[in-house]
């Protein structure tokens, strides 16, 4: 049981015994709460006071009474077990210490208290009563939140943030927000045009006294990445912030890509190996200064399966996999790492899928607010709830999700491009059935 009483009690209690006492030699008088509180009666009842919801479960930690203390002991001295314990009391803001009052096996007896304070009028208020009080001075006075800056600006001001593929879209949208932010912005992509453009339209949104510097470079080529890693550190010194923005997207069905296996390498090639060359170029900075972010952009299509993007898909799967292992191997350098399985955004990309003109897609400055997200928060993982609904339905019921999959397949038409017409000798605006709006309406951001 934990004994928490107000301080108010404690002051009233300890003066009425000193005084009106004549008799207290030798007695002892603990001031405590005559009921106490389990540490789930105790959550139950702040999580009240906060508006939050209760505990639907409480685990007795008596049912492993049966392990011998020592066999405890042991266990929680295991390094592995001390860094669970320390990350889990961080998340949650609790110090180490409050681990001592989980399962406390002391019990006060207030019963020569109790005594003495009969009559007086003074007793232990019920934590029931107070709590929302306690609450509400700390929510308004004492919450850290309320001294840390989580703003854009108090997270990228003043850092070296590379976002490739800055030169349009995502990229672009996410550049000016991080110049507006004070961030030393570079930006990177193959053409040195398109980068002077996007420069000055950085400069133009963030004011003339922004940092944006650019790089010309092809992250799918070895030899043009490692010269631009190479550059970007002997000017800046490595980076603060990596975001991995950078890709191609390939809309087209299996059966259509049998003769176009350049299809996957190329895919791969950019999506996958651009972004490892980068990041495994990068992370030795970020090690040796102890501190850095990796943001890797991803699709929703990773989550979900899509059908028609099986080149594109793979190629994310693949960049989040190795992201998961790398957080792993450098959770303890200061190194962290956050996926992004981003929706379907209306850029450049999507542009020659002419049925996306009648489709409902995140726009670039929707899409960079989860890449904002991802830096300030830097979370694992930044998603929309309708893509972790379908992953965990392909979990949960894969044959039927399979099923539903096929219907959206056979409900959307392929592309011009992908149906072999590169002029777009069919002409005209492709069309979608009224099923297929309502489906694209209901599961906007998902790649059909």
């Amino acid at each position: 049981r934990i004994n928490i009483v107000p301080v108010d009690f404690v002051v009233a209690a300890l003066d009425h015994v000193s005084h009106a006492n004549a008799n207290i030699d030798k007695k002892c008088f603990h001031l405590v709460d005559p009921n106490g509180y389990r540490v789930g009666d105790v959550l139950d009842i702040f999580s009240k006071a906060a508006h939050a919801p209760k505990m639907n479960l409480f685990i007795n930690a008596a049912l492993l009474g049966f392990i011998p203390k020592s066999v405890k002991k042991g266990m929680m001295a295991l390094a592995p077990v001390r860094r669970v314990r320390a990350a889990v009391m961080k998340d949650l803001g609790l110090p180490d210490d409050m681990m001592t009052f989980i399962n406390f096996p002391t019990r006060y007896d207030c019963r020569e208290t109790l005594a003495a304070l009969k009559g007086s009028g003074i007793d232990c208020p019920n934590l029931r009563d107070y709590a929302w009080r306690l609450w509400d001075y700390w929510e308004r006075h004492l919450d850290p939140a309320l001294l840390i800056d989580k703003t854009l600006r108090g997270t990228v001001g003043g850092k070296v943030v590379l976002v490739t593929g800055g030169s349009s879209g995502i990229g672009l949208a996410a550049a000016v927000k991080f110049a507006k932010a004070g961030a030393i912005t570079v930006i990177c992509a193959r053409d040195e045009a398109k980068l002077a453009e996007a420069k000055r339209e950085i400069l133009a949104e963030a004011g003339k006294d922004a940092t944006v510097v650019t790089y010309s470079a092809d992250i799918a080529v070895e030899e043009s990445c490692k010269a631009f890693v190479e550059q970007l550190t002997a000017d800046h010194g490595g980076v603060d912030y990596l975001i991995n923005n950078a890709g191609r997207s390939i809309r087209r069905a299996i059966e259509a890509s049998y003769d176009r296996f350049h299809d996957y390498e190329r895919t791969m090639q950019l999506n996958y190996f651009g972004s490892l060359r980068i990041t495994m170029g990068l992370l030795p900075g970020m090690v040796a200064k102890k501190r850095g972010h990796v943001v890797n952009i991803s699709s929703i299509s990773v989550l979900v399966n899509a059908p028609r993007f099986s080149a594109y898909v793979a190629s994310k799967a693949a960049l989040d996999a190795w992201t998961s292992c790398a957080a792993s191997e450098f959770a303890d350098q200061g190194v962290t790492f956050t996926t992004v399985n981003m929706p379907l955004v209306r850029t450049p990309m999507t542009a020659p899928t002419k049925i996306y003109d009648n489709m409902p897609l995140l726009s670039t400055d929707e899409a960079s607010d989860l890449i904002v997200q991802a830096c300030v928060d830097k979370p694992v993982r930044v998603a929309t709830r309708l893509g972790i609904s379908v992953e965990l339905l392909h979990a949960a019921v894969p044959r039927i999700t399979q099923i539903l999959m096929n219907t959206t397949f056979r409900m959307f038409p392929d592309s011009a491009a992908a149906a072999g017409d590169k002029g777009g000798k069919s002409g005209g605006k492709a069309t979608l059935s009224p099923e297929a709006m309502a489906m694209a309406e209901m599961m906007r951001g998902i790649h059909f």
